[in-house]
């Protein structure tokens, strides 16, 4: 049983390991590859909850290494990201805030330290077990991993207007930021039983989802997670 214990935090170490990888390929500007460790690192970081849940072995030094791992995949990693695509926009002499006084590109940045403050407040806050307060880091990091790739595969031109502007990528930063750390109640994403009477809202948000990712494609990242926030909103006024 010994060796058993183990298999969650190994499990997320493999996240760090992945998140790790995504940041040199989110620094060399490959946002393609970066994105895939980045999915691989959050499908890591899901099942090593998962496995410590069925082996039993829920503990606190898992409950730490899985917000280490987790601010290098998805605190790191958006972060560089978001860097770069302003870095770019600015190279490019696309619209955007000049750098006349200092490198605006490291605004982006600024969604790392936000996740940083939200993966520590998460390992204090006991109100977290069965819902989420505040957008969670994976969910915003899939949002900032998106852009580059909407980037480079969308035709529409208003969508493509907003990416090469930095007023919108910095607007969208602090958003995000705030997204993370505010007391706003998000359902939880885990199904704990497959009862349809239990979570019928949950399955509704999925089959949605995957209708928007066969329609819009990679645009529909953000789509589905502007969705969940305003979901989880109507649902906590009317529940």
């Amino acid at each position: 049983m010994s060796f058993f214990r183990h298999i969650p935090n190994v499990i997320t170490l493999g996240n760090l390991f992945c998140g790790t990888i995504a940041t040199v390929f989110a620094v060399n500007g490959d946002f393609k590859y970066a994105a895939i460790f980045v999915l691989i690192g959050i499908g890591l970081d899901f099942f090593d909850g998962f496995f410590a849940r069925l082996l039993n072995v829920s503990g606190e030094l898992g409950k730490q290494l899985d917000s280490l791992a987790d601010m290098v995949t998805s605190g790191v990693v958006p972060g560089v990201i978001m860097f770069k695509l302003i870095q770019i926009n600015l190279l490019n002499g696309t619209k955007g805030i000049s750098d006349n006084y200092f490198d605006i590109s490291l605004i982006g940045f600024i969604i790392t330290l936000a996740a940083c403050y939200r993966l520590a407040n998460f390992n204090i806050d006991t109100r977290q077990t069965d819902s989420f307060i505040g957008l969670p880091t994976p969910a915003m990091c899939l949002v900032v991993i998106s852009l580059p790739i909407i980037k480079e595969s969308t035709t529409i031109e208003f969508v493509l207007d907003l990416l090469n502007n930095n007023y919108f990528l910095i607007t969208l930063t602090w958003v995000l930021s705030f997204l993370m750390n505010t007391e706003i109640r998000l359902f939880s994403l885990k199904i704990k039983n497959f009862s349809v009477s239990e979570n019928w809202f949950l399955y509704l948000f999925i089959i949605i989802s995957i209708a928007l990712i066969l329609l819009f494609n990679f645009l529909a990242i953000p789509i589905i997670i502007i969705l969940y926030v305003v979901t989880s909103i109507i649902k906590n006024l009317t529940s």
